[in-house]
């Protein structure tokens, strides 16, 4: 049954202003997630160039009953940046848990995904809460005792730079705490050109999910952003191995958010996210930072994705 979802407040403005006022301008890519944005999202994620959901999808369907296996019954799921939940009826129907957690900062977005779970999944209490799951996060009281898998499918942690998805890890570990599990997605590294073009489709859909943190910025803070004025742009940084996406200034233009004016020369760029790719030593060393120890991984047969299982062990005195 679906239980009452909590409100957490974000600072949207704060990160805004105070982003793009640096030397190098920058939005944290948790807000190109409103409702708009969260569509766009799942729209972006059935292009025929965006391969991580289908590929993960499949390798989830292919790799689910060893992982029913390995996690055991009876959990409660707490799956973090929740979206569309597309991915979680095919764990929750080989897991079987007891409760299922959708933690998501698009509250609307949230509330409907959490919806059709709930009616799918009768025997399953279903616990939305609405927040960033960067920061403090209550999980309901009502899982108290019960074993907690964490899941975070779609290559989420590649928005994360590294040290912040270390943090980001550690974070997960104290909210879920010793013993719980983690079904983590994690991108490989592949050809440029492939990664180039799932991040800007011919369709143009990536596009016009980057220039929704515009309109948002407009709608939201009061602001005058001539969204003509920017393009989206996606880049390969091979020394950071990572794809970055930027709304490009087209030409010399101003505008104010929230009454504070800012000016972007022609090609100046807002950097507004970031999608690390890893290998596979990488990608465990990375859970072991952050205080989780792999203890099984699928790949599909193109080795396009991983799926990795870690656990939060009790911390050693030594090693």
């Amino acid at each position: 049954m679906l239980k009452t979802l909590e409100r957490v407040d974000p600072a949207f403005r704060a990160d805004v202003l105070n982003g793009l006022s640096e030397p190098i301008p920058a939005v944290p890519a948790r807000w190109l997630y409103d409702r708009r944005g969260s569509e766009l999202f799942d729209e972006i994620t059935r292009l025929p160039e965006y391969y991580p959901t289908r590929t993960e999808t499949a390798l989830l369907q292919a790799t689910m009953p060893d992982i029913a296996r390995l996690v055991g019954s009876a959990c409660a799921v707490v799956e973090f940046g929740a979206g569309s939940a597309t991915k979680t009826p095919i764990l929750l129907r080989e897991v079987k848990p007891r409760a299922y957690v959708p933690v998501d900062i698009s509250g609307d977005y949230l509330r409907d995904s959490a919806e059709v779970v709930d009616r799918e999944f009768p025997d399953i209490s279903v616990y939305p809460v609405e927040g960033d799951f960067t920061k403090e996060v209550q999980l309901p009281v009502e899982i108290d005792g019960m074993p907690r898998l964490g899941f975070f499918p779609g290559s989420t942690i590649g928005n994360f730079v590294p040290h912040s998805a270390t943090d980001l890890l550690r974070h997960f570990r104290k909210i879920l705490g010793t013993g719980a599990k983690l079904l983590i997605g994690m991108d490989r590294v592949k050809d440029v050109e492939r990664l180039i073009t799932a991040y800007d489709d011919p369709e143009g859909v990536t596009a016009e999910f980057n220039l929704n943190l515009l309109h948002r910025i407009n709608r939201e803070l009061d602001a005058d952003i001539p969204i003509d004025a920017f393009r989206h742009q996606a880049r390969w940084n091979d020394m950071l191995g990572r794809i970055e996406m930027h709304l490009v200034a087209t030409r010399d233009v101003e505008f104010a958010i929230d009454g504070k004016s800012f000016a972007f020369a022609n090609g100046q760029s807002i950097h507004t996210e970031n999608s690390h790719k890893y290998g596979p030593r990488g990608s465990r060393l990375l859970l072991l930072a952050g205080g989780w120890t792999p203890v099984a991984e699928w790949v599909d047969p193109a080795e396009d994705f991983a799926l990795i299982l870690a656990v939060a062990e009790r911390e050693r005195f030594a090693p």
